[in-house]
């Protein structure tokens, strides 16, 4: 579907890869790009497609048969289903929830609500979730993100803020256009990446910061195995690192500006602690190896000259040290965020416009976006009585290793022991790593409840499947902090057979438990987003400004903050006065040594950055092996919309593509939309071949989202659609952040000579009756 571009902006809806006219369908197009977006998504173009895809859009309630029948779980991965009505399903579900909690308990409950289900405020699937858990008495819920898990736990150790500090506090574009000579970009800017932003937006302006500065004569350096993580701009290097290897480069880098006196030590002793510690790691007095281009270079297959000359123009330029997210997806992680900002101190440039230290970068869009910033009303969740957690990643280790000790941030904890999983707006089986390991964990609870519009490979793998509607089928209100456009989201089409709300959904939970009153607080869908506009009109008018009231926001159906440009540079006011502005680390500074990390003796994680080798990667492989990049597609978000038209348009012979270096097909003897067998120890999938020089000969790229598919074929059971979490290394990063490492991981292919098995990842799981 192509996107026609209409002026009218009066019906809107907004997703996570942008804002959309919406028209009705009489008039042609149903959705037409918003036309004051500078760089609309490709993504979008596949969005109607796929909410219209009857072939796969949950039709009705549904029961697992296995489950009926009392199979505790055995065919979980493997069954089909019955169809019921929506009384016995919220019958089944709700009396299921109940005899847990009366059996077990609370804790016994995981609510697993991790992905980007809607950019609406009202309907948002996890603040709906945790609303309705909560009122039942709590559950067990995760902490942190896949997306950047070992910063998010590494930030408050050495610059005192979290994640969302940093990211907000980030050093603006603008700035950067007009002050930064040397753009040092570890994972790059990709346009492919900053198409998407967590809670949506309105427009989509990396591309234009980049060009700007561009513009004014800023040189960037795409630290990456790919030459496409950077746009292509002017100005521009690629330097073509060994994946999971950042860390040694920086290290070097560091040696170079500490032995060559290039650093600034004024501001080491002012504004960082530990530098003494971290001097001694580097030079090679603690350990006996010096950090020298010459060995970084036999690490990360960067040639000594280059790091040097390196190292000089960084210490000669206004230089801004960029980390993406994708690095520290990786064994030791959160080891790469140190050295970066541990490079940026020693260049003595935090503080000032345009330059220093940032993370996340083009990631999605808001890093560095400048904008003011409002904190907006959204749903109240309550208060969770069960206080166990877990890191989000470690979701097959909880479910196979329930009583177990894990560490995480300093503690020691437990695994709980789940016998219900409560699913709501997400797919682990897209998002987590080794899917057959999760199959084998997917089957220890004894009971899966999922919500979900479509029949992907989570919701072919649940005991209760309740039919959610997609955003296009709903109304809603578009508010994010990061964005200053309020929008009206209207409903494009129809729901989709028996679909509801997840609104409606635990509704309807909550009456059957005994509890509706306090679950919906006596108001309906509309009403209660009309209270978060009154909220909103309460906040605005806190900063300075006000908005409409509901039904003319709803006639209008957009509003913007006044006054919304700020720019910012992240810790200016501390550099300004560091004794009145100190961070929240052990020592108030920049911990380049944090002794709370060191005195927990983690092997994994000592108590300053250093370079760690992955548990896989190239420098120790086997003839033949090639380091898997699973990175974001340019089709889709994740694995949403992988069943629309530009999504299965970008296939090849219905399988995902990969991409490899011409040199390195050629000796393997595959071309252009081949079929390659991808393999490791964990698992295997099918992906079609394309082929490209702009990338690293020792490497492959398999963009993660296929929606899973596993069948068993003449070569063994495998994924036959290209899902690259199929191979992907499940462990924590570090016994400190427990991040996900998907991008450890090493793999090898060969010609695919057998049948090629039909994909079925587009199609409902059989139905049948109970007793048949």
């Amino acid at each position: 579907m192509t996107l026609a571009k209409y002026p009218a902006l009066d019906k809107m809806t907004v997703a996570h890869w942008g804002a959309y006219c919406v028209r009705d369908k009489t008039q042609g197009e149903v959705l037409s790009d918003n036309p004051e977006d500078s760089a609309p998504s490709l993504i979008g173009t596949g969005w109607l497609s796929a909410c219209l895809d009857a072939s796969v859009r949950i039709q009705k309630p549904a029961i697992r048969k296995g489950w009926l029948e009392g199979d505790h779980g055995e065919k979980r991965c493997d069954d089909s289903y019955v169809e019921v009505s929506w009384s016995d399903a919220i019958r089944y579900a709700g009396d299921e929830i109940a005899r847990v909690i009366d059996m077990h308990g609370n804790k016994f409950i995981y609510g697993g609500s991790y992905g980007w289900a809607s950019a609406g405020r009202f309907h948002h699937s996890q603040s709906q979730l945790r609303r309705f858990l909560n009122l039942t008495g709590g559950y067990v819920a995760a902490r942190d993100t896949y997306s950047h898990a070992a910063a998010e736990v590494i930030f408050p150790h050495i610059l005192g803020m979290s994640n969302k500090q940093v990211e907000e506090g980030l050093t603006s574009w603008p700035l950067i256009a007009e002050h930064c000579e040397l753009f040092l970009a570890f994972g790059g800017v990709s346009g492919r990446t900053a198409q998407i932003a967590s809670g949506g937006t309105w427009d989509h302006e990396v591309e234009n910061w980049l060009q700007h500065g561009a513009d004014n004569g800023m040189q960037t350096i795409c630290v990456s195995p790919l030459k496409s993580d950077l746009n292509a701009v002017q100005n521009t290097e690629w330097l073509s690192i060994r994946p999971n290897t950042d860390v040694a480069l920086i290290l070097a880098l560091s040696y170079e500006l500490i032995q060559n006196n290039w650093h600034d030590q004024g501001f080491l002793d002012q504004y960082t602690s530990g530098f003494s510690q971290f001097k001694a790691y580097v030079i090679g007095h603690s350990d006996g190896v010096q950090k020298t281009p010459e060995w970084a270079a036999t690490i990360c297959d960067v040639s000594p000259s280059v790091i040097h000359d390196l190292a000089k123009r960084l210490s000669q330029s206004r230089t801004m040290v960029s980390v993406a997210w994708g690095p520290q997806r990786a064994d030791h992680g959160e080891q790469v965020v140190w050295a970066a900002l541990a490079l940026a101190c020693l260049l003595g440039q935090i503080g000032q416009p345009g330059v220093g230290f940032g993370f996340g970068y083009g990631s999605t869009t808001p890093p560095g976006r400048p904008k003011r910033f409002i904190s907006w009303p959204s749903v109240p969740q309550g208060k969770n009585k069960v206080k166990d957690f877990i890191p989000v990643a470690r979701l097959s280790d909880m479910l196979l290793s329930p009583g177990q000790p894990y560490t995480y941030d300093g503690e020691t904890r437990i695994y709980p022991d789940i016998k219900l999983v409560y699913w709501c707006g997400g797919n682990p089986f897209h998002h987590h790593q080794d899917l057959n390991r999760l199959e084998q964990a997917w089957q220890q609870p004894e009971t899966v409840i999922v919500h979900d519009h479509s029949w992907t490979a989570t919701a072919k793998r649940a005991d209760i499947v309740l039919p959610a509607t997609m955003a296009l089928e709903r109304e809603d209100i578009f508010i994010n902090r990061r964005d200053p456009n309020l929008v009206a989201m209207r409903q494009a089409v129809d729901p989709f057979g028996e679909a509801k709300n997840d609104f409606e959904i635990l509704r309807d939970l909550s009456r059957h438990m005994g509890f509706e009153k306090a679950f919906t607080d006596g108001k309906t869908e509309s009403q209660w987003q009309e209270e978060i506009w009154n909220n909103c009109r309460i906040t605005a008018r806190e900063n300075g400004f006000s908005l409409p009231v509901f039904q003319d926001f709803l006639a209008e159906g957009r509003a913007t903050v006044p006054q919304n440009a700020q720019t910012r540079v992240l810790l200016d006011e501390f550099v300004k006065d560091p004794d009145q502005k100190s961070l929240k680390t052990e020592s108030g500074k920049i911990s380049l040594f944090s002794d709370k990390i060191a005195q927990l003796k983690l092997s994994d994680c000592p108590g300053h950055p250093c370079w760690i080798e992955p548990v896989e990667w190239l420098g120790q492989a086997l003839d033949g092996a090639l380091h898997l990049i699973s990175n974001q597609p340019a089709t889709r978000l994740h694995s949403q919309l992988d069943n629309g038209i530009t999504s299965r348009d970008s296939k090849v012979k219905d399988r995902e593509v990969c991409t490899l270096h011409p040199a390195r097909a050629q000796d393997l003897g595959v071309s252009d939309d081949d079929i390659i067998k991808v393999f490791n120890d964990r698992g295997a999938c099918l992906a079609a071949v394309s082929t490209c020089d702009q990338m690293r000969a020792d490497c492959i790229v398999l963009p993660t989202g296929a929606w899973l598919d596993i069948q068993d074929t003449t070569q063994g059971r495998m994924d036959v659609h290209g899902n690259p979490n199929m191979l992907t290394v499940d462990k924590g990063a570090s016994g400190l952040t427990q991040g996900n490492i998907s991008h450890t991981a090493l793999v090898w292919i060969e010609k695919w000579t057998g049948p090629l098995p039909d994909v079925k990842a587009f199609q409902a799981p059989s139905f049948t009756k109970l007793g048949s």
